[in-house]
């Protein structure tokens, strides 16, 4: 697989310390596109997809871009069982540390179920009485001499399904190592994430439309969906003034706010096979982006190519992604990228 061209000694970051959810999943193909009623039976069937957690997808694609010489350390746990030696295996090939992932006696791997339209939209149920489930601020604390080895050269990732108290114990971490701080957070955690503290150690919020519209008192609008964005940047600015975000929204683009300015990119015209992991994907390439060196602005580029390449798979972690595959997907779609993203990812 080839890695950006970067050279990991002359970045500020030399690796990634994450917390989240690692399990796998299933998909099923919903027969009509009318979205799914509260007590409605509905036919389908099962696709033959891998289906992966948040923290596993974007700690390989960070690793894939970022190359053998970035070190990315998730933290969290699994169940004793098949489902778990699979994925071991898995992010043992992709170079990922397991020095702190557990084998949990009692409880199961992760596992979601994901529903999928025919228009290739979808979402996902998880189990909350996973191994994932949990992954405590204890847990966490016990990778704290690895915050402190990469003293002000970290990144710290917060992401969905495991605990809020696991996420904000890796948060403070970060703070008190001088990491940068990314994290996301699902819809039904908006209430409580912009009525708590925690947003104040994040430099960098990754999240979609909808949990953009979770966080302000607007409907969701997909027809004018830049009022929602305004509203969000201004709600979550008023919590933390130096927090920067991304708002994806599937085939219309996504945003950026660096602090200063909001800066648009739209969605690359491909085809697509599943969106399931898309806004994953574009995380990592944010991440990936920023530790390369990239403005917030640049590193929207790469995030959008990554998250489009995302979708090229049925997978939710799309192994063909690498440098070479962003390059000719940057080629082919038209649009205009910075000299920056060029170089990163030119032959």
């Amino acid at each position: 697989m080839k890695a950006l061209n970067i050279n990991i000694a002359k970045c500020q970051y030399k690796a990634m310390i994450g917390v989240g959810g690692i399990g796998s999943g299933m998909f099923f193909l919903l027969n009509g596109d009318h979205t799914l009623g509260r007590e409605e039976s509905r036919s389908g069937r099962l696709e033959n997809r891998k289906d992966y957690c948040k923290l596993h997808i974007i700690s390989h694609y960070v690793q894939t871009l970022l190359g053998k010489d970035f070190l990315v350390i998730p933290i969290g746990k699994v169940g004793k069982d098949d489902t778990a030696v699979k994925l071991l295996s898995e992010m043992k090939e992709a170079g990922l540390s397991r020095d702190y992932i557990e084998l949990d006696e009692n409880r199961p791997t992760l596992f979601s179920f994901c529903f999928i339209y025919p228009d290739k939209s979808g979402g996902n149920m998880t189990t909350d009485d996973s191994a994932s489930s949990s992954v405590n601020a204890s847990f966490v604390n016990d990778a704290e001499h690895e915050f402190k080895k990469y003293m002000s050269k970290g990144i710290a990732l917060a992401v969905p399904e495991v605990p809020l108290e696991a996420r904000e114990r890796l948060l403070q971490l970060g703070t008190k190592y001088k990491f940068f701080r990314a994290a996301s957070f699902t819809s039904g955690e908006m209430s409580i994430i912009v009525n708590s503290e925690m947003l104040k150690m994040v430099d960098l919020l990754g999240i979609n439309l909808d949990e953009a519209s979770s966080a302000t008192k607007l409907s969701l609008d997909k027809k004018d969906p830049i009022k929602i964005v305004e509203e969000a940047i201004k709600v979550l600015c008023s919590i933390n003034s130096r927090i920067k975000l991304t708002i994806t929204h599937g085939k219309s683009g996504s945003w950026a706010w660096d602090c200063n300015d909001i800066s648009y990119f739209p969605a690359l015209n491909i085809n697509v096979v599943s969106t399931a992991g898309a806004g994953d994907a574009f995380l990592s390439g944010i991440i990936a982006g920023i530790t390369a060196g990239l403005s917030l602005r640049d590193a929207q580029q790469l995030g959008a190519l990554t998250g489009s390449a995302s979708v090229t798979s049925p997978h939710t972690i799309n192994k063909e992604i690498d440098r070479q595959l962003l390059f000719n997907l940057m080629k082919q779609s038209g649009l205009s990228f910075s000299d920056k993203v060029i170089k990163l990812l030119e032959n």
